[in-house]
Formats: C-alpha cells, sequence, structure tokens
C-alpha cells in the first residue's frame, strides 16, 4: 500500500484541528519570602481563608493571614526545599479531613493520613476542618449520660452526651487516665471515641495506642496524632480534624466522643504559628483572638434534637495547669468556655486518692440531668457526706475532744473517700457503681474497719453476683432502683453482713 504525500498531510491536519488540549485555570502565586514553616506569598487575587495551597513537591499549605498584597501561609511539612520565587498554586479546596467509618480503629496524623503501617482507609468523603457550631434551635437538651465508669466522675460530677467537660490538673495528676478510662468504658457500647493527641511525644502516644488495644478499645475508637516533633501547623489544625470526624458520626444521627489531650499545647502552637505571622501579640504573648480559637472549637460539641437526626458529639478537653493555678489565661478561657470541670490535684493524687478529684472545685453544670435515676437517688448523699467530711476535716485536726455525731461524720466520710479510690484501666459498670455506693452511704460498711473498705466492696460485688444476680440485670435493664430492686438489695447487702460477721445498720 503507498500513501501519497498529500494523504498524509490531510491525516496530520485532521488530528490537528480535532486536538484539545486540556484547560486547566488556576490561581498562581510566588513566594516572596520563606523561613520557619511561614511562606509569604504574593499573587493569589481570589485565594480563600484556610485554603489549601500547593507548594513545588506536593507540600500543602494553609492561607491564614490575607493581606492587602500578599497572603501569610503556614506550611504543612518538610519547607526547606522551599525557596523564594516557587510557583504556589490554590487548590480551591478549604482545607478538609477524610471522614467514615473506615478510620475507626486508625491511628491517623493531622490531616488524615494513616501512620499506623495498616494501609490505605477507604474513607466516606471529607469534612472542612473548621465549621459553624449547631445553633441553639438545632440542639436539645443533654439528658443521656456517658458512663465514664469512674465512680466518683459518675456519681457527682456526671457527663451527658453532648456536653463540654473540661479536665484540668498539673501534669502526672491522672489527667489522660480519666479519658482513657472513659473510651475504654464505651466498649461494646453505641459510643464512637476519637482520641486527639496534641505536642506528645510519640512514645507516650504509642503507650496510649498499646492501652487502648490491650483493653479492646481501639473497636471503636481513632486516634489523631500531632506530635511534639511535628510543625506547629500541624498541631495546630489537630483538635479541628478530630472535631470533624466526629462531626460526621453526629450528622449520621450516631452518638461521639472527643478527647482533645491538651488544649494547652495547642494554644502554645498557635501562639508560635501567630507571632511568626506577625501577628500582634497580647497577655503572655498570646494573639488576640485565643478564646475564639478554643471556643470556635468547642462550641461544635452538641446533642442535636430529633429534626437534626438526634446524634450527639460529648467533648473531654484537657487543660495543664501549672502549680494548681486555674487562674492563668487558657485555663480560665476554656473553664468559661466549658459546661463544668473535673479538677484533680497533686496533694491528693500524692497522698494515695485516685483518681485525685478535688470535689471542691469539680462541676458539671448539667448535673442530675445526666444521670441514670438509679444513680441520682444513691449519688445525693455521696456528695453531701463528702462535703461535709472535707468541713469537719480541716477543723477536727485543731480539737481532740470531738461529739459523737461529728465522729460519725468524719468517720463515714472516711469511708466515702475509701470508695472512690479506683484503680487505672479498671472502669465499673452502672449496676456495681450503684451497689458499692448505696452500701456505703446506706451504712453498711460502718463496722467495716477503713483500710478494708476496697476488700469489703469487692466481695460484696462477688456476692451480690451470684446469689442476687437480679439486682444487677434490673439495674442495668430499666436503670431505675425500683422498690422491688432495692428490697432484694437490701437482702443481699444483710445477707452479705451477716456471713462477713459485719453490723447491719437499723
Amino acid at each position: 500500500m503507498v500513501l501519497k504525500l498529500n494523504d498524509i498531510t490531510a491525516q496530520i491536519r485532521q488530528q490537528i484541528d480535532n486536538f484539545e488540549a486540556p484547560v486547566e485555570e488556576a490561581d498562581i502565586g510566588t513566594v516572596i519570602s520563606v523561613g520557619d514553616g511561614i511562606a509569604r506569598v504574593s499573587g493569589l487575587t481570589n485565594v480563600m481563608a484556610t485554603e489549601l495551597l500547593e507548594f513545588p513537591g506536593g507540600v500543602l499549605g494553609i492561607a491564614l493571614n490575607l493581606e492587602k498584597d500578599q497572603v501569610g501561609t503556614v506550611i504543612m511539612g518538610d519547607y526547606e526545599h522551599i525557596e523564594e520565587g516557587d510557583t504556589v498554586k490554590s487548590t480551591k479546596r478549604i482545607a478538609s479531613v477524610p471522614v467514615g467509618e473506615g478510620l475507626i480503629g486508625r491511628v491517623v496524623n493531622a490531616i488524615g493520613e494513616p501512620v499506623d503501617g495498616k494501609g490505605p482507609i477507604q474513607n466516606d468523603g471529607f469534612y472542612p476542618i473548621e465549621k459553624i457550631a449547631p445553633g441553639v434551635i438545632e440542639r436539645d437538651n443533654v439528658n443521656t449520660p456517658v458512663q465514664t465508669g469512674i465512680k466518683a466522675v459518675d456519681g457527682m460530677i456526671p457527663v451527658g452526651r453532648g456536653q463540654r467537660e473540661l479536665i484540668i490538673g498539673d501534669r502526672q495528676t491522672g489527667k489522660t487516665a480519666i479519658a482513657l478510662d472513659a473510651i475504654i468504658n464505651q466498649k461494646g457500647k453505641d459510643l464512637i471515641c476519637i482520641y486527639v493527641a496534641i505536642g506528645q511525644r510519640q512514645g507516650q502516644v504509642a503507650q496510649v495506642v498499646g492501652t487502648l488495644e490491650k483493653y479492646g478499645a481501639m473497636d471503636h475508637t481513632i486516634v489523631v496524632i500531632a506530635g511534639a516533633s511535628d510543625p506547629a501547623p500541624l498541631q495546630y489544625i489537630a483538635p479541628y480534624a478530630g472535631c470533624a470526624m466526629g462531626e460526621y458520626f453526629m450528622d449520621q444521627g450516631k452518638e461521639a466522643l472527643i478527647v482533645y489531650d491538651d488544649l494547652s499545647k495547642h494554644a502554645w502552637a498557635y501562639r508560635q504559628i501567630s507571632l511568626l505571622l506577625r501577628r500582634p501579640p497580647g497577655r503572655e504573648a498570646y494573639p488576640g483572638d485565643l478564646f475564639y480559637l478554643h471556643s470556635r472549637l468547642l462550641e461544635r460539641a452538641a446533642k442535636l434534637s430529633k429534626d437534626n437526626g438526634g446524634g450527639s458529639l460529648t467533648a473531654l478537653p484537657v487543660i495543664e495547669t501549672l502549680a494548681g493555678d486555674v487562674s492563668a489565661y487558657v485555663p480560665t478561657n476554656v473553664i468559661s468556655i466549658t459546661d463544668g470541670q473535673i479538677f484533680l490535684e497533686t496533694d491528693l493524687f500524692n497522698a494515695g486518692q485516685r483518681p485525685a478529684l478535688n470535689v471542691g472545685i469539680s462541676v458539671s453544670r448539667v448535673g442530675g440531668d445526666a444521670q441514670t435515676k438509679a444513680m441520682k437517688k444513691v449519688a445525693g448523699q455521696l456528695r453531701l457526706d463528702l462535703a461535709q467530711y472535707r468541713a469537719l476535716a480541716a477543723f477536727a485536726q485543731f480539737g481532740s475532744d470531738l461529739d459523737a455525731a461529728t465522729r460519725e461524720q468524719l468517720d463515714r466520710g472516711a469511708r466515702v473517700t475509701e470508695l472512690l479510690k479506683q484503680p487505672q484501666y479498671q472502669p465499673n459498670p452502672l449496676d456495681e457503681q450503684v451497689i458499692s455506693i448505696y452500701a456505703i452511704t446506706k451504712g453498711y460498711g460502718q463496722s467495716v474497719p477503713i483500710e478494708k473498705i476496697t476488700e469489703y466492696v469487692a466481695g460484696l460485688l462477688q456476692f451480690m453476683k451470684s446469689n442476687y444476680s437480679g439486682v444487677s440485670q434490673g439495674l442495668m435493664d430499666q436503670k431505675v432502683l425500683t422498690d422491688d430492686i432495692e428490697a432484694s438489695l437490701k437482702a443481699g447487702l444483710a445477707a452479705y453482713n451477716q456471713s462477713q460477721g459485719y453490723k447491719i445498720p437499723e
């Protein structure tokens, strides 16, 4: 077959006429200066606040400062290869993270990439990390408890679904332990948990993940890491990324719990970014919008009304204080945003009271609404006994001669204090909490030596499980201490005291 020159020319012309080059429209800018993880870019005329920008090498940045002739950008990753004059491309995408069921059981970084070596994640879409919190009309009353499994918390400072309860205290007082116990206690329940580690050592986070795996809690947990060695921008966006992941489940009508550990380090990361962006510093060199930094995050925790799906997102932010100073800038900010605080004290921790809960300062602004009726009925006496004990104990050390009523109150308070001691990673189910609190507050442990209260309660729970299993079953099913259940409980307590040779209260 001989091809003529005219035919070849005609075919080439036809291909040229039919050729369509794909046109890609993008906002292009140029790096003016770069250093300390901050790049100043000019030429991005249509850039949006918190938009993702692409730098050479596929490194992403977030546009934070939108100025008249340039954009201040924080770089999320290695910035050492970025130079002046490099081209920056807008992505037309607000900073967002992958969300969905596929994230459960995984460890991810602040931009949702897996860091646990278990392969890629199948996500159900993307959620923006910044979102306006649900309004008052979209919300419902907080009236369902989050059972933490810790007697002192569930009995006196209850946490409700959709609440924001602050965990505050000095370093090494058990703040993370309370949060982890709450996560472990959700095993086999309907609460999806998200643990956000901000500015922690990698070894520390690995230990937390190991603990959650050991107690089977990773099956319902997502861990988001922005470690101490990660750039400040990643530490800054980590809590917002975790919140977006939790909001996905809330929007699906499910229940979620998120722990921010801790927001003190988050404030440090934001201060670092703000100073590098040359934003004017204020008190303690923090920027002026520090309150807004945490309020816009914590306000996103909510219990939605039935018309809006009925889902909930509960927040447990953690704040580290210095020498118990709750009046410092960041602690006072977060205390005023949240619905109560669990205050942990170094002196109590060192005295062996663990969890080291200071009942005087700790409070839940939701209160009894977030308790089951059974717990509400038995725990009212608990707080009263403890409050009276604390008040009297301060005076009792000065007086040697005490009347019988005062001695009885001190004795009862000491037993309640002993009851509230609880080993780490051993959360108690509702029925065990109600039975043990009822026994001590109603005087069944009156003749038990104080140092043997823990042993007494352990034996009692075993006895009730073996001989009066209907009490536990009734409490778990009905969550109400009915007259019938209370009668069986009293009979069980009397039988146990009789078998152990302890007095039965009249």
